[in-house]
């Protein structure tokens, strides 16, 4: 396997190429691997689908994934994980529902850094016991891709490899995809077979909705920003602006303003819509909406999420705004 991206590798942007790069990698897998188990943290994410796919190809059910919902995804990605992988390709897919779990955990905790620790360490802890049920596994997956070594080689961020794991799991690493770009990694996994819907997936945080849920976590204000996040995604579909908008998601802060619905008065919390546009995610600009789609999300939120009385836009580029609210 090569630990490098050579530096004369043609990009890869046609079919004829992924089918290359993927016949190769298939090959490189199976002398890796030979006839031992493989284990694998599927998230629904582009990068650790692509290597699920590769990987079902490669050496069938040798190949055991664990997808842990921590309660924080997006409404229908942990029926589309069961979906696609159990269903349609027939993988090994441990589904562990850990929501309570981890919202436990997180019951009154404010701090933005203190709750991404919280749900990356409560991950680890309950792959780590998953993995502990399963007998002769050597290897661990992951969705690594060429970007995440650059920025850890840089000091831009910690590399999210097995770092992380207990003493007692030494895993052997397999990486398919870590010498390629998203947008390469997106053609591979097309290739493979996966939805579109799952290759132009929009960048999802680790934490998930828990910083779109900024302060202390509360289950009803998770369930009006999984929501309202739905109501936009389905809409931005509808309008072709899908895959055509970098990110767009919906917020719901902790703090209550005065409405009036059916003649009564409400107090209830903003939702504010975050649709942004950057190549580098240095920066970061701002996606106008047309006046009718943003009339048209107001109506509709307002009217079918509970707990919400107002819309906003967020129209701040990055500087000064980051991309997320935690």
């Amino acid at each position: 396997m090569n630990d490098r991206r050579p530096d004369d590798m043609v990009r890869i942007t046609t079919p004829e190429l992924a089918d290359a790069y993927i016949e190769e990698q298939l090959k490189a897998l199976r002398e890796q691997i030979g006839d031992k188990k493989v284990l694998l943290a599927l998230s629904g994410g582009v990068d650790s689908s692509v290597v699920a796919a590769m990987l079902i190809k490669a050496i069938g059910d040798k190949l055991t994934c664990v997808h842990v919902n921590h309660g924080l995804l997006r409404k229908g990605e942990p029926e589309q994980v069961i979906e696609v992988f159990r269903n349609q390709m027939k993988a090994n897919l441990v589904y562990v529902d850990a929501t309570d779990r981890f919202l436990d955990k997180l019951a009154g905790v404010t701090d933005p850094e203190q709750k991404r620790k919280i749900i990356g360490g409560e991950f680890i802890e309950v792959f780590a016991e998953e993995a502990r049920k399963l007998d002769g596994i050597e290897f661990l997956a992951q969705g690594t891709i060429w970007p995440d070594i650059l920025e850890s080689e840089a000091g831009i961020k910690a590399h999210h490899n097995a770092g992380g794991l207990p003493e007692d799991m030494q895993f052997e690493l397999v990486e398919p995809v870590k010498i390629l770009f998203k947008d390469e990694v997106r053609i591979v996994g097309e290739r493979l077979g996966l939805p579109a819907g799952m290759v132009y997936r929009q960048p999802f945080p680790g934490p998930g909705l828990g910083v779109r849920c900024p302060g202390a976590i509360t289950r009803d204000r998770l369930e009006a920003v999984r929501e309202s996040d739905a109501i936009l995604r389905e809409e931005f579909a509808k309008n072709g602006l899908e895959g055509k908008v970098w990110q767009y998601f919906t917020v719901v802060p902790d703090f209550k303003s005065t409405g009036v619905k059916d003649g009564k008065r409400t107090f209830d919390w903003p939702c504010i819509i975050r649709a942004i546009n950057t190549t580098d995610v240095m920066e970061v600009t701002v996606e106008h909406l047309s006046d009718e789609l943003i009339d048209h999300l107001v109506q509709r939120i307002i009217s079918e999420v509970p707990g919400i009385n107002r819309v906003l836009f967020d129209y701040t580029p990055k500087p000064p705004a980051t991309v997320e609210y935690e």
